[in-house]
């Protein structure tokens, strides 16, 4: 197969530029490609030339037979076979496809291999989500800083981006599922590969999706989380409840926690940028979760353009309640005989620490996909510019939201050899419930009082 080079970026006013130079929204003459030569968000709706990556036909929009809302979704590309795997043995035939973290991963572990099958752009857009693109893409601009935004609505501010900050704000601001309550396990392993799963419970809304939005007037906000522990005992009834600023510059980020030992709430300013994630073993930031979240104050994002990678794409066994913990949770990484790796078009972002900032990872690399703005792939440096940690999100479509989400996140600590895989669901009947009914008061630190048991 012949070997995918750098490709150039469409614009060529899209390289190499900083987040601190430009702003501007786009010309009605560049957001008129949108729907025509891009995708509706903003992705490029050609297939490549030598058609390891079709053209962009509508993503999925057939619901498969036997589909139950708030049930696992069935796999809709079941006839799929690998067509080949990469591993330690043949990854410098394919290194112009593979992150550094990647082959860091297969050189640490021989049983770490990518199982490689067709390329299915999966992702599709409702009518409102386009209509919201349309007006982004002519209106919306970076605050100074590029601490957040103006003239937004919504979902996907950049589908034309110009800089690296503008694309990490797609990111931020992608289809997430509107509102939402789920259920799941994740698990730490030691070097062994044993582990005890935690159970969480989450609700979530974005702002524009609340029961209540026309009224809510809390401009700074973009949306509401809500994370209980629900076991094991000793971990349970926790609670973290957070408000997330659209500006954490202007306004830090509004987090509280209840306290299940003490019975009290308490305000959380902790729960952001480098302190721990919940119940994660310190082997996961609180600006891993999704990949990426928060403020981008401390770090320069560099865009270095686009390129064809192979990353976690239509994971649906991964989510197979057939598949039991025990045969995914391996020592050093998942078992990734059950995933699913295909080649795509990703942007491609560096993230570099602020002289006089201070953050664990002095380096960041992201590698967003073209069709739904998400985080796939990142690697992780140390404060001696050293790799560190390698994350994957493997996604899948959900029918019932109508969007590309995650299903397992994984986070590899190449140093300690150690992972953390969140979002298991496989042993949980019913893990996701879409397009809740949910209102400002379900997001209040009283709503959060009350939710919380000892």
């Amino acid at each position: 197969m012949k070997l995918a080079k750098m490709i150039s970026i469409t614009f060529s006013f899209i390289l190499c530029m900083s987040a601190a130079s430009v702003s501007a929204k786009v010309s009605p003459e560049e957001a008129a490609q949108l729907g025509q030569t891009l995708t509706p968000v903003g992705a490029e709706m050609e297939g490549n030339s030598s058609g390891t990556i079709p053209s962009w036909t509508g993503g999925l929009t057939e619901i498969p037979p036997g589909f139950e809302p708030g049930k696992a979704d069935l796999a809709p590309y079941k006839e799929d076979n690998v067509l080949y795997t990469i591993d330690k043995n043949n990854m410098e035939e394919y290194r112009a496809n593979l992150s550094e973290g990647q082959m860091a991963m297969m050189t640490t572990y021989e049983t770490f291999a990518l199982p490689i099958y067709p390329t299915r752009r999966s992702a599709n857009y409702t009518d409102a989500t386009i209509g919201m693109i349309n007006k982004n893409a002519i209106n919306t601009e970076l605050q100074p800083g590029g601490n957040g935004l103006k003239n937004f609505i919504g979902l996907y501010p950049f589908p034309i981006p110009k800089n690296g900050t503008e694309v990490l704000w797609n990111h931020i601001q992608r289809n997430k599922g509107g509102s939402w309550s789920r259920k799941y396990n994740h698990v730490t392993p030691t070097t062994s590969g044993s582990y005890t799963a935690v159970t969480m419970a989450e609700d979530y809304s974005d702002r524009y999706a609340l029961e209540d939005s026309k009224t809510n007037k809390d401009d700074n906000l973009i949306f509401y989380f809500k994370q209980a522990v629900i076991a094991p005992a000793r971990l349970a009834g926790s609670v973290l409840l957070v408000h997330e600023t659209l500006n954490q510059v202007k306004e830090a980020r509004r987090a509280w926690v209840y306290n299940a030992g003490q019975r009290r709430v308490r305000r959380a300013p902790q729960v952001s940028y480098d302190s721990p994630g919940t119940a994660s073993d310190g082997l996961k930031t609180a600006d891993n979760f999704d990949m990426f979240n928060g403020a981008p104050d401390r770090y320069n994002w560099k865009l270095e353009g686009k390129q064809e990678l192979y990353v976690p794409y239509n994971s649906f066994s991964l989510d197979d309640k057939t598949l039991k913990y025990k045969s995914l949770i391996k020592a050093g990484h998942i078992n990734t005989e059950y995933a699913r790796y295909e080649l795509h078009r990703v942007w491609k972002v560096v993230a570099t620490l602020k002289e006089g900032q201070r953050n664990i990872y002095s380096k960041r690399v992201f590698y967003l996909d073209e069709d739904t703005w998400a985080i796939l792939v990142s690697n992780f440096y140390d404060g001696r510019g050293a790799l560190w940690r390698v994350a994957e999100s493997h996604n899948k479509y959900y029918f019932d939201a109508k969007s590309v989400m995650p299903t397992v996140e994984t986070i590899y600590d190449l140093i300690g050899k150690r992972y953390m895989a969140n979002g298991l669901s496989n042993e949980i009947p019913n893990n996701f419930s879409f397009n809740k009914n949910f209102a400002t008061k379900n997001f209040t630190p009283a709503a959060l009082r009350r939710s919380g048991k000892r």
